[in-house]
């Protein structure tokens, strides 16, 4: 089926209004009944939202499809030049300019707005006509207010708050059911049926495309088959093995969420084509649109990763400008009726597959005064609603029903390297299984026998922390950690465990870490009994801001959260390509987690399944998937979970020691001086 025809009755049904809206926006220029210098933002954006209404135009009678690569390019450059980077600085989706041409309180808002009526350059290329025409007339509405006078601040957020209010339910169900239901097809469609050797299918997704995906592109499609065939299969099969290792029932599931940035779609193509043997229909849904579905901290589904990372920062909290307590409890309530009406689809859903890239510069984002903040008792409102959601999700996906897998690749942005380093990131996500399995149960055996675990930092670092561990009461059937291998995370090379909080205490640092698209700079955090007790980073000429930025992204707003989770990455081949490329600082966490010890903020990583038995491939049941905040769920599930999992890593040349320490102080090194010191780890070693 066509993916428009299922928009077709909806199109047909706001035709009109979206007709009318469009004329009345088109008088506007050459009226003067705004004052200035508000008639300035009412020309520029109403101008804008013309240029959406020659888009779908053009994009309905196929002018689209007969355009050149340069035809293509143009258009893309009209639609995103007023927030690539250059131009941001006067663009009125920037909340500073707006605040300084429009007023402190006013400028703010219409600036919200504006990124607001942005998103109709998706909804154009969706064939969503009805969102398109509902934002014109929120944007004529607000014109009207100032035909008639300059309206308060407050006047203008009444009407954003009744619009987000009035429109949440279209909002929400409908981002619930693009998560879902893989009729909603239109990514897929490009990706199956474009011919991917020409680059203008890039176009068709409506997302900034620059010379990196192009690049991308190009690159993947001069790799041989096989290649891309390996690429997606590991990729794949990794999905699979996740299920099959935690004891969960592939041949239940009907639909896997892909999730990838732009310019990978040769890949996905054929991860498809692997998924549908397995059984599985792909879902592939666009990065969230609506401020409302929005997560400040990271991109759920596909994107352009061209992106301005300073106006996505700079609106990652309009949320702002309508969350209340009411409002909490309507998205509550929306979401719970969203997975009601698809609870069959629901049913289906299997988890997530993803690909993550690396390469780019690390964003060191701006804190402008002028963008909007979550207030405190806003920031306990997504905390609440976080939690709550949570409960929901796991009731229509029931966290111990699914899996997931990741796996990461380099983007052209990393350097002049990029071709080797792409191939060397391929041979690292594809490291023998069983050589692995074999090395790091020689590592879980010696840390079976621990009370606690101690590391500590060299040099500059400052890491100086004691990890405690269970009790095992039957070490011959029971183990802690997890022999992690290439399943669902890709690559292999760790061994994890969900520490015992009481006796968790100490100092974590790290030079440089990247969090997401964040690289963070001197990083600390201070443990004591496995709760965080203080934090920052040197992000920022004053202290407190660093402190917010660790608490925004990392804590993701709790004033505290425990360890979910210890772990010893193994991959010392990563880790030696990265010294040999000096891309340390630029790989992702899911690479540097491999790379050394790393610790995990949050939740553990067995949240929502902690009752689902889990064993290694010994046979061994790993008994550490709880922690003293996780067991509150059997009291009050809305005290045992953070919706948040943060993992940390300090880089084998920052550690002086790691050391098992048994119940009567006996001490046994595990790393020290940046090298494993097991016998029988011999192999690890010979990377470096």
């Amino acid at each position: 089926m066509d993916y428009r025809i299922l928009f077709k009755e909806e199109n047909e049904a706001v035709m009109e209004r979206y007709e009318l809206s469009m004329e009345r926006i088109g008088e506007m220029a050459g009226e003067e009944t705004v004052p200035r210098p508000y008639r300035d933002y009412f020309v520029r954006t109403g101008d804008f939202i013309l240029t959406i209404g020659k888009l779908v135009e053009e994009l309905g009678n196929g002018v689209m499809d007969e355009a050149s690569l340069e035809e293509l390019k143009s258009w893309n450059r009209r639609l995103y030049q007023d927030i690539h980077e250059d131009a941001y600085e006067k663009s009125y989706a920037n909340p500073a300019y707006a605040v300084k041409l429009l007023g402190d309180g006013v400028g703010q808002l219409l600036s919200f707005l504006y990124a607001e009526i942005r998103g109709e350059i998706v909804f154009a290329y969706e064939s969503r006509l009805e969102n398109i025409t509902i934002l014109n007339e929120l944007f004529i509405e607000i014109y009207n207010m100032f035909e008639e006078g300059i309206p308060s601040a407050k006047s203008i957020k009444d009407a954003l708050y009744w619009f987000v209010n009035d429109y949440a339910d279209q909002m929400i169900s409908y981002r619930i059911r693009e998560t879902l239901d893989p009729e909603l097809s239109f990514a897929v469609d490009i990706i199956m049926n474009e011919d991917l050797n020409d680059l203008r299918y890039l176009y068709k997704f409506g997302e900034p495309v620059t010379k990196s995906e192009l690049k991308m592109a190009e690159f993947l499609n001069s790799l041989p088959q096989e290649t891309i065939d390996l690429m997606a299969a590991t990729y794949t099969e990794g999905y699979r093995k996740g299920f099959e290792v935690m004891g969960r029932d592939l041949s239940k599931k009907k639909t896997v969420v892909i999730r990838y940035e732009l310019g990978f779609e040769r890949m996905v193509k054929q991860a498809v084509i692997n998924f549908r043997e397995m059984g599985l229909n792909p879902v592939i849904c666009r990065a969230a649109v609506w401020s409302v579905n929005r997560n400040p901290n990271r991109k759920v589904g596909y994107y352009s990763n061209s992106g301005n990372k300073q106006y996505e920062y700079d609106h990652r909290y309009d949320a702002a400008i309508y969350l209340t307590g009411t409002f909490k409890n309507k998205k509550k309530d929306i979401l719970r009726s969203s997975y009601e009406a698809l609870k069959k689809e629901a049913s289906l859903y299997a988890g997530p597959a993803v690909i993550e890239t690396f390469g780019e510069e690390g964003f060191e984002p701006v804190n402008k005064p002028e963008a909007f903040r979550l207030s405190k008792k806003q920031e306990q409102l997504t905390i609440a609603y976080a939690n709550e959601s949570m409960q929901i999700t796991n009731e229509y996906v029931p966290g111990d029903e699914t899996s997931f897998t990741i796996i990461a690749f380099p983007v052209p942005a990393i350097g002049k390297d990029f071709e080797e380093i792409f191939k060397e990131t391929i041979r690292i996500n594809t490291l023998d299984y069983e050589v692995y399995k074999k090395i790091q149960q020689v590592i879980i055996d010696v840390l079976d026998t621990a009370a606690c675990v101690k590391v500590k930092g060299s040099g500059r670092n400052e890491t100086e922390i004691s990890v405690a561990l269970h009790k095992l009461e039957c070490p011959e059937k029971q183990t802690n950690f997890e022999n992690c291998v290439a399943d669902v995370n890709i690559p292999l090379g760790e061994v994890f465990t969900s520490p015992v909080l009481a006796g968790t205490d100490g100092v974590l640092h790290v030079g440089t870490v990247y969090i997401g698209d964040i690289q963070f700079k001197n990083l600390k955090l201070v443990f004591k009994d496995g709760m965080v007790t203080d934090y920052g980073c040197d992000n920022f000429d004053k202290k407190e801001e660093g402190k917010q930025l660790v608490k925004q992204v990392i804590l993701k707003n709790h004033d505290s959260v425990p360890m979910g989770e210890f772990a010893i990455g193994t991959n010392t081949t990563a880790y030696a390509m990265a010294k040999k490329f000096g891309i340390i600082h630029k790989l992702p966490i899911l690479i540097v987690e491999k790379m050394g010890p790393h610790f995990a903020v949050g939740d553990t990583c067995y949240s929502w399944s902690e009752d689902s038995p889990v064993y290694n491939p010994d046979g061994k049941e790993i008994i550490a998937r709880d922690n003293e905040v996780s067991l509150l769920r059997r009291e009050d599930v809305s005290k045992a979970y953070f919706n948040c999992h943060t993992d940390i890593t300090i880089p084998y040349d920052e550690l002086s020691y790691i050391e098992a320490v048994d119940s009567e102080g006996r001490a046994v090194r595990i790393i020290e001086n940046g090298r494993f010191a097991l016998a029988g780890l011999e192999e690890l070693n010979r990377a470096f």
